[in-house]
């Protein structure tokens, strides 16, 4: 894309990313390029590609496009979701304090967690959405300060503007989990965020048939030391995945509107059922984030989740629509017991600590019928 094109909007950006850059037979779609290796005019002069590791031309094309949907200098894409936030942690100098939002994903804090127990760095859970929490834990001389909103599963939201204030007061550099909105939904670094990371295999990708992570700096230098790093581990995303994430990605904006569109409509019938005990969406009024989230979130998201009478156990078999398996944001609705699936990492007094029962059921909303939805979780309610 040319420099005017950043100012068209970000359905524009999403659909046109990537089209019209084959170089070699000027294909609307560039192919995908599986070459381990490239050819050198001169030995100690390389050519834009050198090898694989570093770089490849299919991961370009997806690094430029999702790191001009966050606003960020550059992209740095992982073959995970892990393996970004991973690379985030080889930047830190050697006991360095690390603050880390108490309900982040479980995967997350299992990784946190056992860099911590081998000597890496300090690590600190506190609650983000605490002012007062998050003050005590930056001090003394916090070096990374590394949040999530919406939480995943308990959709807690993290006032961004003031945690990254609050961040960089204290001398830490601010990351945020973008995973559960995709830049579609909300862009940390314009809320004064230095680093976005985010799980490419959920929203973006939103096909549920790759797995994919991203890092994006908002300044050049970070951007390089980044991506020196994943040069470095050799942890970059492989040619068919960026293939497949960019197609999905093109379509993002549209998903993640009628997502969280359906979702909102489920998250109100669902509070109202005589069999939900309670309903974390931060769409709904009542939510003790709701504001913040209008205001600094573009859309409330495809995740919610619930708590019921019955067993929940029973409740997420009696399901149709919703497939009972791990992952978000894919156009399949999907149902999980947190504490059993995607959270089972953490210990039982972590997950107590985030308010993660054993009865907590998660739902990514899909792009199924409305209506559809809303009557297999009827249906299964009534059932159990």
């Amino acid at each position: 894309m040319s420099e005017k094109d950043h100012t068209h909007g970000l359905a524009t950006r999403a659909a046109r990313a990537g089209i019209n850059a084959d170089p070699g037979h000027e294909g609307v779609v560039a192919p995908i390029s599986v070459a381990a290796t490239y050819v050198r005019a001169e030995a100690g002069r390389p050519g834009a590609f050198d090898y694989a590791r570093t770089s490849t031309p299919t991961r370009a094309l997806l690094a430029k496009a999702v790191a001009e949907l966050e606003g960020a200098a550059g992209a740095c894409l992982t073959a995970s979701g892990m393996a970004a936030i991973d690379l985030l942690l080889n930047d830190l100098p050697p006991g360095a304090r690390v603050v880390a939002a108490h309900d982040c994903y479980g995967g997350t804090q299992r990784l946190f967690n056992a860099r911590a127990a081998h000597g890496r760095f300090d690590l600190v859970y506190a609650d983000a959405t605490d002012t007062q929490a998050l003050k005590a834990a930056l001090q003394p001389g916090a070096v990374l300060l590394f949040l999530e909103t919406p939480s995943n599963p308990r959709l807690r939201i993290t006032d961004l503007e003031r945690a990254a204030a609050l961040g960089r007061a204290a001398g830490a550099l601010v990351a945020v989990d973008n995973t559960v909105l995709s830049p579609a939904l909300q862009r940390p670094l314009a809320l004064g965020a230095d680093v976005v990371v985010s799980s490419l295999t959920k929203l973006i990708n939103g096909h549920s048939d790759m797995v994919g992570g991203a890092l994006c700096a908002a300044s050049p230098e970070a951007h390089e030391r980044y991506h020196w790093w994943m040069n470095a581990a050799g942890t970059g995303l492989g040619a068919f995945d960026a293939f497949l994430a960019m197609r999905g990605l093109r379509t993002l904006p549209l998903r993640a509107k009628a997502q969280s569109a359906t979702a909102l409509v489920l998250a109100k019938r669902l509070a109202a059922h005589p069999e939900v005990t309670r309903v974390d969406y931060p769409g709904l009024p009542g939510h003790p984030g709701h504001e913040i989230a209008v205001r600094q979130q573009s859309g409330f998201g495809p995740l919610l989740a619930l708590e019921i009478r019955s067993d929940a156990r029973a409740f997420v078999k009696r399901l149709e629509l919703f497939t009972l398996a791990q992952s978000l944001g894919g156009a399949e609705s999907l149902v999980c017991i947190p504490a059993l699936m995607t959270h089972a990492a953490m210990t039982p007094e972590a997950r107590a600590g985030a308010g993660i029962s054993d009865t907590l059921v998660r739902l990514s909303v899909g792009l199924e019928d409305e209506g559809d939805l809303w009557r297999d979780l009827d249906a299964a309610l009534k059932a159990v």
